[in-house]
């Protein structure tokens, strides 16, 4: 039996809204792959939310949405119920991943402040916690945890009235010397990864609301198309 106006509009609209779903969780794993690579550079873990969930989120969806198109094209019952349970499934995780990362935000920063202070302690003793922190400072133009006189408290670099060499605007013989804010980044590595953390989250929030929105649509549409299959009605 042929499907008439409705269904056949509902077969192609999960059909469609699952192609802009599989674009957005291509999306999602750019973000999350930009935001590994700058943060690989940090002698600290990722605060406040996992690049990695990121990328392994918009790995599910791409597979997911293209299990989705899949049943409708090939107007499974089967297969298209399974990709509503799925999509269903995601959306509940992208909800207790925002709420954790809400709950936990100032125990983060708490952990971060204190990662950032143990690397400049142990900058003198472990060379490769070093060259992490030295591009790190590079990286985020910036210099110690809140500020460049944060090392004046470590090993050397009080005693001898310095700070590394990372800290310079432009890299001289003396630039380390005595710092100053005409000489060195003024600004700490925390509040400089904060203000990277604020940028990119905005441009995450953006792709995040923008696949909710496609998940709720494409549940609605599968739930629909389900019905029409179950039915027995021939999706054309």
């Amino acid at each position: 039996m042929a499907v008439e106006g409705g269904m056949k509009c509902v077969k192609f609209l999960v059909f469609f809204f699952n192609f802009i779903f599989w674009v957005c969780g291509v999306a999602l794993v750019a973000v999350g792959s930009y935001a590994l690579l700058a943060l690989a550079k940090a002698p600290v873990a990722a605060p406040g939310w996992s690049p990695a969930g990121v990328v392994a989120l918009g790995v599910a969806i791409v597979f997911v949405s293209f299990w989705g198109c899949c049943g409708a094209w090939r107007e499974s019952y089967c297969m298209v119920t399974t990709f509503a349970v799925l999509l269903s499934l995601i959306f509940l995780v992208e909800i207790a991943a925002a709420i954790t990362a809400y709950v936990l935000k100032d125990k983060v920063h708490g952990l971060v402040e204190e990662g950032l202070w143990r690397a400049m302690r142990r900058y003198e003793q472990d060379p490769a916690l070093a060259t992490a922190l030295d591009n790190f400072q590079q990286e985020f133009s910036c210099c110690g945890v809140n500020n460049y006189t944060d090392w004046a408290s470590v090993g050397h670099f009080g005693a001898n009235d310095t700070v590394p060499r990372s800290c310079c605007r432009v890299a001289t013989e003396s630039c380390n010397v005595r710092p100053s804010p005409a000489t060195v980044f003024e600004r700490g590595c925390l509040p400089s990864l904060q203000a990277w953390l604020r940028r990119n989250a905005v441009l995450l929030a953006g792709v995040a609301l923008g696949v909710a929105c496609f998940e709720i649509l494409g549940v609605v549409f599968s739930c629909c198309l389900m019905r029409g299959i179950r039915s027995g009605y021939e999706v054309m």
